[in-house]
């Protein structure tokens, strides 16, 4: 029996990987007798070396040598050969380490079983991870808790919790690990209830990284007040717990908190990262607060090329309809992901740049980068607004061919819009009756907009009562239907809408509108007589109607939603909350800055007049954003092409 050198093994294995690619080459040198003493220590030197410096080809080589002839290195090598596999997503050779390390009955360490556990999970394996995981003889808390880990990330929230309570019946203490991780798998609101008194009982409530999973799930099950609690009991001095309660109060919608909250951690001296200033934009995002927007772009530059942020940044300034920022924005990014140009696709859409929008779609397509379901949604609408009804057909038609998307409620809400606009309600019935599943509220809604203008009253009843068929709580379309009706005169059936409203305690929504003024957020709502100024504004927006209507202004009694005659009637529409937001803008910004309105209300039609008419009397740039789109009144006309 031939024998080899150290040295000759040594000089083989260091070889290029194209030298020892075959099995055969492997093979070859394992059929030699090893009888040099060197030979053990020479090769457990170059597979420890291989392993260290991430050069994977040639550390399986070694490792295949290692294995035929039962020479074992040690842990923590083998956990660096094994994150060389994670980073190179090699599969096939994390599986050879696996039956390498339980080969000849050998039983690894726990330490390193633990690795291989979570191995698997980065993989996405989980039968395989699990499976180890039954084989262990001895679990700790970092076994037990990778796998809770890995089953809360993959939504398998019930083996989650499963495996929690067997942790606890075989006696291992969870930790805050383990408990971060089970708190994301609840699934309602008494397990998570259940878990936080199991925490405050072993004492790890003050932990920083429970804290803020105990906030950020209390968050994604609308208990602000409890999240809030949690926060408040001690006082933080972490900016994770900071970044989780201003998370949780944005994500739910609750700007004005959020915002509090971020004024209350400058001031406590954090400094804002990349995730608390994103929860911020999202805030300023939600409500239209363009200069505090802007101040919070002042913190971004210093993390000026994080994708995350830029894309934030890009949705704030799209939403507080300036373009022209996010433009910039866009413009600058070095890096951009189908996100940013979704976003700026759909911005230029809602802000009246339909033909802009489609531009910048043609580039994305160029340059290769795939659209998603939210591109098509920018892109339907931006042929909806645009008027380009074949163009718009087209792509939703094509939209799973071309792009492999599937048609979802907003494609069909966007092409029934695009349908309506165009006055062919007909089709859009049609595309309706097409869908595969049972239309939706928003499917419908769409309908009835359509029909709300081109006064098809028939068809609008049809489909409010579809509306309030499957959402009997939905005080708009309660609100819409009764004024289609009064519109028509049918005021028996108005007062049955609103007994219905009543019977059911639905309250339609009072108007109210937003305006930012020196970094202060002024409120008006209908009736609403506690401004400060409500005087002066009242006599100025009296004094700018009986200008107006020398012009040619006349209120649009079409959009009183009550049985009124004459002047109550005018009177009705007189002091709706956009056109006081507006009188106020007017007074208190400059004459060359645009008058920015945010409004929880669609605009009516009267408001929409006269805005159109006073931007022109007064050369001013007013900006409107409503639940359905934005509108930039400049010269007497409306980016949405008095369409909305």
């Amino acid at each position: 029996m031939k024998t080899i050198s150290s040295k000759v093994v040594k000089k083989f294995i260091t070889k290029p990987p194209s030298l020892l690619s075959s099995t055969a080459s492997l093979t070859s040198i394992a059929s030699f007798n090893v009888s040099n003493k060197a030979f053990p220590s020479s090769l457990l030197d170059d597979f420890t070396k291989f392993c260290y410096q991430r050069d994977l080809p040639r550390a399986m080589q070694a490792l295949e040598l290692m294995h035929t002839h039962c020479i074992r290195a040690d842990c923590i090598t083998y956990s660096e050969l094994i994150k060389c596999c994670l980073a190179r997503r090699a599969i096939q050779h994390g599986k050879r380490i696996h039956v390498h390390l339980f080969s000849n009955g050998h039983l690894p360490k726990t330490f390193l079983i633990n690795i291989l556990i979570n191995m698997y999970v980065k993989f996405g394996l989980l039968h395989d991870a699990q499976d180890v995981f039954d084989k262990m003889p001895d679990r700790n808390v970092v076994s037990w808790t990778t796998m809770i880990s890995a089953y809360s990330a993959a939504k398998l929230n019930d083996k989650a919790l499963e495996f929690l309570v067997l942790m606890l019946r075989e006696g291992v203490r969870p930790n805050m690990f383990t408990y971060s991780s089970v708190l994301r798998a609840c699934d309602g609101l008494f397990n998570l209830r259940q878990l936080h008194c199991c925490i405050i009982k072993i004492g790890l409530d003050s932990d920083v990284f429970v804290r803020s999973a105990l906030i950020d799930v209390y968050s994604r099950w609308g208990e602000l007040e409890n999240a809030l609690r949690v926060f408040d009991e001690m006082v933080t001095g972490d900016l994770v717990v900071w970044s989780s309660i201003i998370a949780g109060f944005a994500q739910n919608s609750d700007g004005d908190e959020a915002l509090r909250l971020f004024k209350r951690m400058k001031r406590a001296g954090f400094l804002a990262q990349q995730t608390t200033l994103t929860s911020v934009l999202r805030a300023c995002t939600g409500l239209a607060l363009l200069e505090l927007g802007r101040q919070v772009h002042v913190h971004v530059l210093k993390y000026d090329q994080d994708l995350i942020l830029n894309n934030a940044l890009l949705d704030m300034y799209c939403k507080c309809g300036s373009l022209e920022d996010a433009n910039a924005v866009f413009v600058r990014m070095l890096e951009k992901d189908v996100i940013s140009w979704s976003t700026m696709i759909a911005g230029l859409a809602q802000n009246g740049y339909s033909k802009e929008a489609l531009k910048l779609f043609e580039s994305m397509k160029v340059l290769g980068i795939k659209p998603n379901y939210v591109t098509i949604v920018g892109v339907l609408f931006a042929c909806s607004h645009a008027g380009l009804v074949e163009e718009g057909l087209y792509y939703f038609h094509s939209m799973k061919e071309l792009f492999g998307i599937d048609p979802g409620r907003e494609h069909y809400g966007c092409m029934i819009d695009l349908l309506g606009r165009a006055g062919r309600l007909s089709e859009a019935v049609d595309l309706i009756n097409e869908k595969e599943c049972e239309p939706d509220a928003v499917t419908w809604r769409a309908l009835l907009n359509a029909c709300r203008v081109h006064r098809n009253v028939d068809v609008a009843i049809h489909a409010a009562k579809q509306i309030l068929r499957l959402d009997p709580q939905d005080a708009g379309t309660y609100v819409l239907l009764s004024n289609i009706y009064a519109n028509t005169q049918r005021w028996n059936d108005v007062a049955e809408v609103r007994r219905a409203m009543t019977n059911r305690g639905i309250r339609k929504e009072p108007g109210c509108s937003w305006i930012e003024v020196s970094k202060q957020i002024h409120a008006f709502i209908l009736g609403d007589r506690s401004h400060p100024q409500i005087s002066e504004i009242n006599i100025q927006l009296n004094q700018l109607i009986y200008k107006l209507m020398g012009v040619g202004y006349v209120p649009d009694t079409n959009f009183v939603l009550q049985d009124l005659e004459g002047e109550q009637m005018q009177d009705s529409l007189r002091y709706h909350s956009e056109k006081l937001a507006i009188v106020f803008g007017l007074m208190s910004l400059p004459r060359g800055q645009t008058i920015r309105i945010r409004k929880n209300l669609r605009i009516c039609g009267d408001c929409h007049l006269f805005t159109k008419l006073l931007a022109k009397m007064e050369q001013r740039i007013i900006v409107i954003r409503d639940p359905v789109r934005y509108h930039h009144f400049q010269d007497g006309l409306c980016s949405c092409g008095d369409f909305w």
